[in-house]
């Protein structure tokens, strides 16, 4: 089977598949964009000289046809790749998350106030030699909390920030609702792009097909979907996260074979790959390379149609997870990489609290409950995304299901497949996939709203958002953003995933680790990241 983009659905999906070709054909590039990628490149570093002049090359194991528009996108290539080429008014480390400045020249100190100021760097720069101006961060935010438009980047800011105003050229000032410091850390989410460049006719269009036109240490040179993207060293960079490579190549590499075997071996092409298979761990580490995991918000999860009959009873859903033998999964499917979910939270994030009801398999209880529910002779298709390590332990959801006597099959598709069944609200009875909202930070209230809400397009997928408890559970968790007391905010969001773990409506069954392995003779630096993509904003040549 082939890894595919682990790409979560956005509230802009239907315009990213538009343009994958699911719901017609694509338009022509701009014409600057279109004259690089008018073929692809060869994949394979060329670059001669001296090491240093040397090409990195990197292999990333998911899809390179999602959309670029850092207000858009959840694609794991891309937004690897944003984060190289655009900067935030702050950015964050990639594992401990902690924001620095970026194009701001600080973080601001004292965050009991609905005022944020920033000044801008100065002599920072776009790629195309334009000042980056107060006008240009007005123009993102602009978009992000317009109320016509539909970004992902909206549910990150909508609820807390008000307004972002210009002060002068290289001054903006943050308005928010209420005192909210966890803002900080998203503000890496609203990547500041050039306002002549994307307010022409078109040009969101255009970003969501690859152009990329930002201020980081790395411009992008050529961009062909289905192979890769270059890079170079952006030579008016001023920023904190200095280019050390002179130039780039990112492959992308979704089958889990050629992937392996472009970062391993004599005939090695690549430096670093990420979303290594756990089956070859070994083998590459006996080869000299360095494979190490993160651990944090990867998992699978089953998500139940509520409106199909019985998964409307929450007695079923309870079932179903306790069922699972997920001890069984982390061992066989998993190579002990994993853990049993205890929360929706994995257990290394700061809001972790073990969850009121813990799904321990219990093939027992699980019998009760169906029982009870009245429920008997129940035959399952789930619906499941095909990424590699998805389809190995979907083995053992059904050994589990069918030992309790539910009927089950199997039906792995690409992902692209599956969410376009839910985008045509076409019937189904469970799915299961993965997710890994770490992409996008540590932030509980963030991960949290991000799968549920009113407006989530999560929800609309399970039909549950009309349900009593759920327009409870709303209200709660608009009521723990705006707690000020950061332990009282803690424990009110640790309270309502409770209520999440015990609808199991859409919820995880086991956290996994990411694994990537990189060459410790050529490169140096890396630090695994617990979600997907790489970070080569503080790595060198060995």
């Amino acid at each position: 089977m082939r890894d595919v983009t682990p790409d979560v659905p956005v509230t802009a999906r239907r315009t990213v598949l538009k343009y994958s070709g699911a719901l017609g054909a694509a338009a022509a590039l701009s014409s600057s964009l279109a004259a690089c990628s008018s073929g692809p490149e060869s994949t394979n570093d060329t670059g001669g000289g001296s090491e240093q002049d040397r090409t990195l090359t990197a292999v990333i194991g998911y899809g390179n046809d999602g959309s670029w528009d850092p207000t858009q996108t959840a694609s794991a290539f891309c937004m690897a790749a944003n984060h190289h080429v655009y900067e935030g008014l702050l950015d964050t480390d990639p594992i401990s998350r902690e924001p620095y400045a970026a194009l701001a020249t600080q973080v601001p100190k004292d965050l009991r106030g609905t005022s944020w100021r920033f000044t801008l760097r100065e002599g920072a720069t776009f790629h195309d030699g334009h000042p980056v101006t107060a006008d240009d961060v007005v123009f993102v935010f602009d978009r992000i909390l317009d109320p016509d438009t539909q970004t992902l980047a909206k549910g990150f800011f909508a609820s807390w920030l008000r307004e972002v105003r210009k002060v002068d050229e290289r001054n903006v000032e943050l308005l928010l609702k209420f005192p909210f410091p966890e803002g900080l850390s998203r503000l890496t989410l609203a990547k500041i792009m050039p306002r002549h460049v994307f307010s022409r006719p078109g040009a969101w269009d255009d970003a969501i097909k690859g152009k990329a036109v930002g201020s980081g240490p790395y411009r992008q040179t050529a961009h062909h979907p289905r192979s890769n993207t270059t890079f170079e060293a952006f030579a008016g960079y001023n920023g904190p996260r200095r280019p050390v490579f002179k130039r780039m190549n990112w492959l992308t590499i979704v089958d889990a074979a050629p992937r392996v075997a472009k970062i391993s071996g004599t005939g090695a092409g690549a430096q670093i790959s990420d979303n290594i298979p756990y089956a070859n761990i070994a083998r590459l580490r006996s080869g000299g390379l360095t494979v190490e995991g993160g651990a944090g918000m990867n998992n699978l999860f089953l998500m139940f149609n509520t409106r199909h009959k019985p998964f409307d009873d929450v007695r079923v859903r309870q079932a179903l997870h306790y069922a699972v033998d997920t001890g069984k999964m982390v061992e066989v499917a998993l190579k002990g990489h994993g853990r049993p979910s205890s929360s929706f939270l994995n257990e290394a994030n700061p809001g972790y609290r073990r969850a009121g009801t813990v799904y321990d398999h219990d093939p027992d209880k699980a019998k009760r409950l169906l029982k009870e529910a009245g429920v008997g002779g129940l035959r399952i298709d789930i619906l499941a995304v095909n990424v590699s390590w998805i389809v190995d332990c979907l083995p053992t959801i059904k050994a589990s299901w069918d030992a309790i006597g539910v009927e089950t099959t199997l039906s792995p598709q690409e992902t692209t497949a599956v969410f376009t069944k839910m985008d045509q609200k076409q019937d189904y009875q469970v799915v299961a996939a993965a997710s890994n909202p770490n992409q996008f930070g540590l932030d509980a209230d963030l991960i949290m709203h991000y799968n549920y809400g009113p407006q989530n397009l999560w929800m609309q997928y399970t039909r549950w958002a009309d349900d009593p408890v759920a327009k409870k559970l709303f209200k709660d968790m608009d009521r723990a953003t705006r707690e000020p007391d950061p332990d009282r905010k803690k424990t009110m969001i640790q309270d309502y995933i409770d209520i999440v773990a015990e609808q199991a409506v859409l919820y995880p069954v086991v956290h996994n680790e990411l694994m990537t392995a990189w060459n410790p003779q050529r490169i140096t630096g890396i630090r695994a990241q617990p979600y997907p993509g790489i970070s080569l904003l503080q790595a060198k040549w060995a």
